[in-house]
């Protein structure tokens, strides 16, 4: 009977594990090579997904302007756009809304993004990049808009400079190659190029610029996440959760970061951390609108307020 009885629990336990891995609602995130997706990768390391039923896969892409296409073609639920990347394809016509915040512009975390200039290319003043070929991770991404902001309050027409794409990991040889004079980057990758000797910072343009200002924000398509609501709700709450995680735990986050952008840890151990914060509101993207607006990225122009899923 005790061993009847014994083999009966066992027979149970496998049915209820069982039944919980198929109550698992399997969603794709898509990221960057970035530390303003730290709370998503906590969220995944420390079972914060898992344990609200959800069943997440991180996959890197490249390029941040290639997200959007990738949520629409569904071989990712959630992905991380910068605002403005978000916003240039809503207005070009594609069905996404905004779900969750994941970073915010913070000046105390600057000095962790600027711009690099080949070492020999002399890069003193805003001025000096007129006529230069710089770098950028995705053009109509975060970095590349902010920069162009930037000259543009420094009394630069950022016409007069020469921007192209390039991948954040592919940087420091494209630098290297004499390729383009400069480029806009962030942490890890910025120290690791100042530490080969391939550039130096010339400016940590970011600290002229506003605070709470989303870096990157969750997006899906509208469709998916209106078909999805508790699988929304689930991920919102992880992110939430992993933030906060993120902003008590800063070494165990580096070394969750580690196995998601490929960084040994006496690179990532010196590393800025972007600010969490999975909170987004109207204004928040409103303020993005207006800049490219003013940049003129827009053929019509948003609504925010539209954009936030409820």
């Amino acid at each position: 009977m005790t061993r009847l009885l014994t083999g009966l629990a066992a027979a149970l336990l496998s049915a209820a594990l069982a039944a919980s891995a198929a109550a698992q609602t399997k969603v794709g995130i898509g990221y960057t090579a970035v530390t303003d997706f730290a709370a998503a990768f906590v969220a995944k390391e420390e079972g914060f997904f898992k344990k609200r039923g959800l069943d997440a896969e991180l996959t890197l892409i490249a390029i941040n302007s290639n997200i959007p296409a990738a949520l629409m073609s569904d071989s990712i639920q959630f992905g991380g756009p910068t605002p403005s990347v978000f916003l240039q394809a809503v207005d070009g016509g594609l069905d996404l809304v905004a779900v969750s915040g994941a970073s915010v512009s913070a000046r105390e975390n600057a000095k962790g993004g600027g711009v690099v200039a080949r070492t020999g290319v002399e890069i003193k003043t805003p001025q000096d990049f007129v006529g230069k070929k710089v770098g950028a991770p995705g053009l109509g991404a975060f970095l590349h808009v902010l920069f162009r902001q930037w000259l543009i309050e420094k009394g630069v027409d950022p016409r007069k400079v020469t921007f192209v794409e390039v991948s954040f990991p592919t940087m420091n040889d494209v630098l290297k190659g004499g390729t383009v004079d400069a480029v806009v980057t962030a942490d890890p990758f910025m120290s690791r190029m100042v530490a080969a000797g391939t550039g130096t910072v010339s400016f940590h343009y970011m600290a002229d610029l506003p605070d709470g200002k989303p870096q990157i924000l969750y997006a899906a398509t509208r469709d998916w996440a209106q078909k999805n609501a508790a699988a929304v709700a689930a991920f919102r709450a992880a992110i939430t959760e992993g933030s906060a995680f993120v902003a008590a735990n800063p070494d165990k986050t580096r070394e969750h970061m580690g196995k998601y952008i490929k960084l040994p840890p006496e690179v990532l151990k010196g590393v800025l951390i972007s600010k969490p914060d999975a909170a987004l509101t109207a204004d928040q993207l409103k303020w993005w609108v207006d800049v490219m607006k003013g940049q003129g990225m827009f053929k019509t122009g948003p609504d925010a307020a539209k954009l936030l899923l409820p």
